[in-house]
């Protein structure tokens, strides 16, 4: 399959991964909840594993040990912190939500711009290497379960009714696609490889300012294990891939 391809495929079925979130109508909160811990924590290793094990090293092979490819870093790192500075939405992976967490419209637009950045990244992993481009969607993939989980609860605890959530959800997720075709559309006269450092920078905000204090927050010393034990799962899967791929 062709580049273009891989892309559009990935593209699709990161935003299918939108439909998730009616799981939350089915489930009662607590079982969510009790659900929802461990993904989290498997998903903050993996995000940290995708970029300190694969997409850094692989940008390094193609772009040297530049100061340049640190400031991207940075700048992927920053990315994340401006959309949540100025949207003031953060991913929130709790079956029942404040009611006074900005929702709705809001929620769906900053939604849409990290799919939109996060399909730029993985598009650039796919255009600089296929199986970097895989493993960076998987690693992408693991987080959005839970945050889609999370953003269509938000919508339905305020008010709206479960299919037009839905529908709307899945429409801020096809910014996806769109990055990752802008991505493509770029290439020839832009070089992607320096959306590997901005994607590790995006990964490491996401697991650092997002995720991890959600599941250090937790009281009981069950929760404590279960979700450093999913953490260190998620960085191990990560690492052994490297011999994988």
């Amino acid at each position: 399959m062709s580049t273009l391809g891989w892309i559009i495929v990935s593209g699709l079925a990161m935003s299918s991964l939108a439909l998730v979130g009616a799981v939350t109508i089915a489930l009662p909160a607590p079982l969510l909840d009790r659900i929802l811990l461990p993904l989290v924590g498997l998903a903050a290793g993996s995000l940290l594993g995708g970029a300190f094990f694969h997409m850094l090293p692989e940008a390094v092979v193609a772009l040297g040990n530049d100061l340049a490819l640190y400031v991207w870093l940075v700048a992927g790192f920053l990315a994340f912190f401006l959309l949540e500075q100025f949207l003031h939405w953060h991913h929130c992976h709790k079956a029942v939500h404040d009611r006074h967490r900005p929702l709705g419209y809001l929620i769906l637009l900053a939604d849409g711009l990290h799919n939109f950045i996060g399909g730029l990244a993985v598009g650039g992993a796919f255009i600089v290497d296929i199986r970097v481009g895989v493993v960076t969607w998987v690693v992408a993939a693991l987080h959005e379960i839970p945050q889609e989980l999370g953003d269509f609860g938000v919508l339905v605890h305020s008010g709206w009714r479960p299919r037009s959530a839905l529908a709307w959800n899945l429409a801020s997720a096809l910014t996806f696609l769109v990055g990752g075709l802008t991505a493509y559309a770029v290439s020839s006269s832009v070089d992607v490889a320096y959306l590997l450092p901005f994607a590790a920078g995006n990964f490491i905000y996401i697991a650092a300012a997002d995720l991890l204090p959600e599941i250090t927050s937790q009281a009981r010393t069950r929760d404590k294990i279960e979700t450093t034990a999913a953490l260190l799962s998620g960085l191990a899967i990560l690492l052994l891939a490297t011999r994988l791929v």
